[in-house]
């Protein structure tokens, strides 16, 4: 006996008046979900990390969590509960627990932090403290479209307004995302935008209510569904599951080549997160409509499908071969505005076209396996159930697996292919039972001849990505003439480039950009963060280097005869082997160093998870204007530092000039200061121009810089290596080096009167240095910083009264009184 169903109906569908008013409702459901999803990862990232695993056991929980409460709430709440009732309830308990989430957080993280660790354990605690945070939501989440489905009858109008709240709940969505990446957050805090989700979903609930006592509802006698018809339906829920693997898939790669080509800002992922939901709102809406008069949706669902064979190779070519070479000069001053704007005409371009045809399958998928009769919660819910777990795989699959494995060339041909099968699983059978009933067709076989040729040659059409374009993403047109590309590779977390200049120049590049090389400048920078804190303690035997790049400064800290440990937090696999292979000369080949100790993680989640304490810490992690950098960047981050470090201990972090705005500067400049307020601030200048800052921290508030001890041990017989690296950087001698000095907070106090201080709840650096993407004011920086005058420390400095006034000789010329 098959399974008997409950069909609930409105009073009268015919009455429709109610239909567009609950589209407004999920407009406001997916614009606070979306709003929730960015601030809980965002907040989920401090915790337990923003390694590619991490962020994997965030998107796989949360997705997960949508497709248990679309599968569980068919099951587990009756029909006989009014839907809209059911659906506010709901977003009351999404509201709650928000609020929750945002003042439960600390809590979790330090038992995260108590507990974690690295191995299979560490991965488990992720995903339970993921699991407690996430699960509880994104289940009422889920469940709240195949709760209100029980509002439609399962005709093929019913099932069009489906559609129709699925469009208005991802075009709610695009708004979120744009809402908290681009106000809420940049402006306000996690706090704010929390709220202004809560409100949100308190008034969906509150209308929902008002509706559900205005509006009767009744529920139609069980009826029977046939066992025939559930097992004819099965390709429908494969093909769905299919299309939403190939569409986070696609997002995955896509997202990560658009942010080489754009900069990977927090600005650029909201902007192409909203072109991809935009896409999908739009296919949605059009799939709804189509679906009320389309008397075959399994074939509009199967040729959709064979369309998005189309849709991913164009995707494809776009970003790898024509997007990256248009003539575009973005160093040209002019506003970030103007920059975005470019940037969504180029986003709107490639991913549109694919989106479209994507968010088309579903309501394309729920006309296709409706039946009379059928509970239309258990239709949505199970469909949707099946696109979520076909998403959870394509995201999962392409960042941790696929791109790593087989490169997002062939990963992409892989998602072409996808999209042909499950257009065959739609297309197929009809064509077969056409055969049977009409006997051969040559035309028909043609056809199927043909469409197999189109697909083969869009999947042969798939470019691999230039490695030029992982070099220099957005300068591409005008950068890289003449260099050589002397290795690409794509890791879990980024791509990698090396290019060799004519002039002998070696460059590391991550982010689309050159972020260290064997150029002069960059050279003495790196050098400074090592040697600097290495030589400025009395103590130096255990030293933790956060970020590799080309391992410049971890090879200088490495050189140091009382260096006995080295730990290395470098978040992209790739790296070691590529800095070893490409950079030995200039790092001493810190990779191969017996004493270095090199963890894959990012320098946040090690010192959370780690009791060893360190005599030295030095970061040169990516730029700030990087998503998830910043968090390198808070006041919570440098307090944490502050604790791993030994009594008289000292941290420098490499602060950058160009591609960034002054607001920027000051705000890592005086988030630093707050914690460390004896610090002080070295630059990196090029003929007397700013170039670049180390800022340096002590442990004690009472320590000293010894130049006397500094230069005795300089002058051991054992730091021949140490002075020679100093000398290849135009240092000849310790006053040369702490001669770059340029202040304190006490010279800096009226620059840095109205800094923005960057904490967990803000990030507020992300969105100040997102704004300098393009912008080279680095000397006009400097010189406003330094403008108010540099007073020699005497409480800073100590040893020899000759040195002491060489040094203050010296960092005079360079920057005045």
């Amino acid at each position: 006996m098959a399974r008997v169903q409950e069909n609930p109906v409105p009073k009268s569908e015919s009455d429709g008046k109610l239909l567009p008013l609950l589209v407004v409702l999920f407009i406001g459901s997916g614009c606070a979900a979306l709003i929730y999803e960015v601030v809980w990862f965002q907040l989920l990232s401090l915790v337990i990390g923003a390694s590619s695993v991490s962020l994997g056991v965030l998107l796989g929980t949360f997705m997960g969590g949508m497709c248990l409460g679309s599968i569980l709430l068919p099951r587990l709440i009756s029909s006989r509960h009014h839907p809209l009732r059911v659906y506010a309830f709901m977003e009351l308990g999404i509201g709650v627990i928000g609020v929750g989430i945002l003042y439960a957080m600390p809590l979790i993280g330090g038992v995260y932090s108590a507990w974690a660790g690295s191995g299979p354990l560490g991965m488990f605690v992720r995903a339970l403290v993921a699991a407690i945070c996430l699960l509880p939501p994104t289940i009422l989440m889920g469940a709240t479209l195949p709760a209100i489905a029980r509002w439609i009858e399962t005709t093929p109008r019913g099932v069009s307004w489906l559609g129709f709240f699925y469009a208005g709940n991802i075009g709610g969505a695009v708004v979120g995302s744009v809402l908290a990446g681009f106000y809420l957050l940049r402006i306000y805090d996690v706090a704010v935008a929390t709220s202004v989700a809560v409100t949100i979903n308190f008034a969906v609930a509150g209308l929902s209510l008002i509706f559900a006592k205005r509006t009767p509802y009744e529920e139609h006698p069980p009826l029977e569904l046939s066992r025939a018809r559930a097992r004819a339906d099965w390709p429908v829920y494969v093909t769905i599951a299919l299309s939403g693997m190939t569409a986070l898939a696609a997002e995955v790669i896509w997202t990560r080549h658009l942010s080489i080509l754009f900069g990977a800002t927090v600005y650029t992922f909201a902007l192409i997160l909203a072109v991809f939901l935009m896409g999908l709102g739009i296919g949605s809406s059009a799939g709804s409509l189509a679906g009320r008069a389309l008397k075959a949706p399994r074939v509009a669902l199967g040729v959709c499908q064979f369309l998005l064979c189309g849709g991913i190779a164009w995707a494809a070519y776009s970003i790898s071969e024509f997007l990256p070479y248009w003539p575009l000069d973005v160093t040209l001053d002019s506003t970030p505005w103007v920059t975005l704007q470019l940037d969504l005409i180029r986003a709107v371009w490639t991913l549109l076209p694919p989106a479209i045809l994507w968010g088309a399958s579903f309501p394309l998928a729920l006309a296709a396996a409706a039946g009379a009769g059928g509970d239309p919660g258990r239709l949505v819910g199970g469909l949707y159930a099946a696109n979520t777990v076909g998403a959870i795989v394509g995201s999962l699959g392409a960042s941790l697996i696929l791109v790593v494995a087989i490169g997002s060339q062939h990963a992409q041909q892989l998602l072409i292919f996808a999209s042909a099968v499950s257009g065959l699983l739609m297309l197929g059978p009809i064509m077969l039972s056409r055969l049977r009933d009409a006997g051969f067709d040559f035309r028909k076989l043609t056809t199927a001849v043909f469409a197999s040729l189109a697909v083969a040659g869009l999947i042969a059409s798939v470019p691999a990505i230039p490695g030029e374009f992982v070099a220099y993403g957005r300068f591409l047109p005008t950068r890289g003439a003449g260099t050589e590309v002397i290795y690409m590779g794509e890791g879990l977390t980024a791509s990698v480039a090396v290019t060799r200049h004519p002039s002998g120049i070696l460059n590391y590049h991550n982010a689309g950009k050159v972020q260290a090389s064997s150029y002069a400048p960059d050279m003495r920078l790196q050098r400074m963060l090592g040697h600097l804190v290495t030589l400025a303690p009395e103590n130096n035997a255990s030293f933790l280097v956060i970020g590799l790049g080309a391992g410049v400064t971890a090879g200088a800290v490495s050189i140091d005869p009382q260096a006995e440990r080295v730990v290395i937090a470098e978040i992209e696999p790739l790296v070691p082997r590529v800095v070893s292979e490409h950079f030995g000369e200039y790092n001493f080949n810190v990779v191969d160093n017996p004493k270095v100790d090199i963890r894959i993680d990012d320098g946040r989640h090690f010192l959370l998870t780690t009791d060893e304490t360190f005599d030295g810490i030095t970061s040169d992690p990516l730029d700030p204007w990087v998503k998830g950098a910043a968090a390198l960047y808070t006041e919570e981050f440098w307090a944490l530092v502050k604790s791993h470090l030994n009594p008289g201990g000292v941290v420098t972090v490499f602060v950058q000039l160009y591609e960034s705005t002054e607001e920027a500067v000051k705000s890592e400049v005086a988030t630093f200061l707050e914690v460390f307020p004896n610090g002080a601030v070295f630059a990196n200048t090029i003929d007397g121009s700013g170039y670049d800052l180390v800022l340096f921290g002590q442990a004690d508030p009472r320590f000293t810089i010894d130049i006397g001890r500094m230069d005795r041990r300089l002058e051991r017989p054992e730091y021949a290596q140490v002075r020679a690296s100093l000398r290849e950087v135009g240092l000849s001698s310790i006053l040369d080096l702490l001669g770059t000095y340029s202040g304190q907070a006490s010279d800096l106090s009226g620059w840095l009167e109205d800094a923005a201080i960057n904490r967990d709840r803000n990030l507020r650096l992300q969105y100040l240095a997102g704004m300098g993407l393009n912008l080279y004011r680095a000397d006009v920086i400097f010189r406003n910083m330094v403008a108010g005058g540099v007073r020699f420390p005497e409480q800073l400095f100590a040893g020899p009264r000759a040195s002491l006034e060489e040094l203050e000789r010296i960092v005079r010329l360079r920057v005045g009184p």
